[in-house]
């Protein structure tokens, strides 16, 4: 053997998709390189028959082939120039960044009551007066309550909760003097209590109905 001649990887050229291996590769190089169209096009079809045999987890997925073909165009650096049955993928197209997301914003100062609070919010505004609308409110200001209890562990005041509700629909509800008060901090977190008392009990339940050998 001559050793003069071996083929080290880091000397080869190197794989876009390793995943598909070496061989794979100089398949589509060559039909890059064959200049009758039709030809190349055959060649093609049949590198993505492999494509697909070598990876058939992606049967189940809808749309491999289209995967498929867009692999063979990245493999190709683009230069495949093929009647693909999809639209041709491009540099371009692959490099294009995504629109930036809108991500929710919500006020810094009570972030403990979270994004959905204010949509809440924004819908019992939209609401008309009534007793519906009333009821929403104060569901929203006894939520709010209990947020502000799971973050902050000590009591709270229904005027601060008032307060803070106020702010957050921009002036447009205000509970502010009303006569009604929210649910007592003991009965909102009692629920919570008694979730885990209940857990606590299935696990010695458990425990006592094991037998002993």
């Amino acid at each position: 053997m001559d050793i003069n001649n071996l083929e080290y990887n880091t000397e080869r050229e190197k794989l876009i998709i390793p995943e598909y291996g070496r061989h794979l590769q100089k398949m589509i190089n060559y039909a890059v390189s064959i200049e009758d169209r039709e030809e190349r096009n055959k060649v093609s079809k049949s590198i993505i028959a492999v494509m697909g045999n070598l990876q058939p987890h992606l049967r189940d997925v809808p749309e491999f082939q289209h995967k498929l073909w867009d692999q063979l165009f990245i493999m190709s650096d683009f230069k495949l120039d093929v009647d693909a049955p999809f639209p041709v993928l491009t540099k371009e197209i692959l490099e294009e960044r995504p629109d930036p997301l809108k991500y929710p914003q919500n006020h810094p100062k009570y972030r403990f009551y979270g994004n959905n609070i204010k949509r809440m919010i924004d819908v019992a505004i939209s609401w008309e007066e009534g007793e519906l609308k009333t009821a929403l409110t104060y569901t929203i200001a006894n939520h709010m309550k209990k947020c502000y209890l799971n973050w902050n562990k000590d009591t709270v005041e229904d005027a601060a909760i008032f307060d803070h509700l106020l702010e957050l629909s921009n002036g447009k509800i205000n509970l502010k003097g009303s006569s009604e008060d929210l649910t007592d901090a003991t009965d909102l977190m009692r629920g919570k209590k008694k979730k885990h008392s209940n857990t606590g009990g299935k696990k010695n339940y458990r425990s006592r109905g094991k037998k002993r050998h």
